[in-house]
C-alpha cells in the first residue's frame, strides 16, 4: 500500500495537554494530606499540589502518584522501584512495558515541574500531517498505518527502526506500533500523531512530504 505524507508541523513539548484534570487534582491532594479544597480552578488546584508535594521526599511523592495513577497496572514493590529510578533515568522511555510509557511521561513531567527538576526532563513530539492513500491503500489510518509511514522518513539510526525492523517490514504483527503512538487524532482533513521523543525526534525528521509504500504481516494459513 501506498500513500503521500505532508507535515504541516513537528512540536517537542513537556506536557501534554489535559492530561490531568480537577478531579486527579482534588483526589491527590486528599492523598497528599491537603483534602477539602473548595476551589475548582485548575491552575490553583495544581499549585496547591505543588506545595503539599515538595513536603514529601522525591521518591516518596513519586510513588503517591504512581500509585493513583498506575496501582491497576503495578504492584506496590514496583512502584517503589519505579519511583526511585525515575529520579535518576527518563523511566518513561526505558520502562519494559511500553503501553505504560505515556503515563509514565504524564506522571514525570508532573513532578519534574513540582519539584524544579529534580526528575529528568522528559519530552514529546506532536506531528501534525495529512496523509493521502494512493490507489487501492487502505483508507482507515491507524496507528501501524502512521508508524510504518512515518518510519520511512526517519533518520536510520532511529530507535523505532532498529527496535521493530521485523515489525516495519511486515515479517511480524506490529502490535507495538498502538503503543509506541501514544495518541492518533483525527481532525477534518489532517492528523495528529503523539509519542516519545524518545521513539521520533524532530530532528530525526527527513522531508515535510514525501511517499511511503508498506506492507501488512500475513499469518500463513
Amino acid at each position: 500500500m501506498k500513500y503521500a505524507i505532508k507535515i504541516h508541523k513537528i512540536s517537542t513539548v513537556d506536557e501534554l495537554e489535559n492530561s490531568w484534570n480537577i478531579e486527579d487534582y482534588k483526589e491527590l491532594l486528599e492523598r497528599f494530606e491537603l483534602p477539602g479544597t473548595e476551589t475548582s480552578d485548575l491552575k490553583e488546584l495544581r499549585e496547591l499540589l505543588y506545595m503539599a508535594i515538595t513536603d514529601k521526599e522525591p521518591s516518596e511523592a513519586a510513588a503517591i502518584v504512581l500509585d493513583y495513577k498506575l496501582s491497576n497496572e503495578l504492584n506496590e514493590g514496583q512502584i517503589d522501584s519505579v519511583s526511585h529510578e525515575m529520579l535518576v533515568d527518563k523511566i518513561s522511555e526505558e520502562y519494559p512495558r511500553i503501553e505504560l510509557h505515556q503515563t509514565l511521561f504524564n506522571v514525570n513531567q508532573f513532578l519534574y515541574k513540582a519539584f524544579n527538576g529534580k526528575f529528568p526532563n522528559a519530552k514529546a513530539t506532536i506531528v501534525d500531517f495529512e496523509i493521502t492513500p494512493k490507489a487501492n491503500a487502505e483508507k482507515n489510518i491507524t496507528k501501524e498505518i502512521a508508524l510504518k509511514c512515518f518510519a520511512k522518513n526517519l533518520d536510520s539510526h532511529n530507535v523505532i527502526i532498529r527496535l521493530f525492523g521485523h515489525q516495519l517490514d511486515a515479517n511480524e504483527a506490529f502490535e507495538e506500533a498502538n503503543d509506541v503512538i501514544w495518541e492518533l487524532q483525527k481532525n477534518v482533513d489532517s492528523y495528529r500523531l503523539i509519542t516519545s521523543e524518545y521513539f521520533m525526534s524532530k530532528e530525526e525528521f527527513l522531508s515535510p512530504e514525501f511517499e511511503a509504500k508498506i506492507d501488512f504481516f500475513e499469518e500463513e494459513a
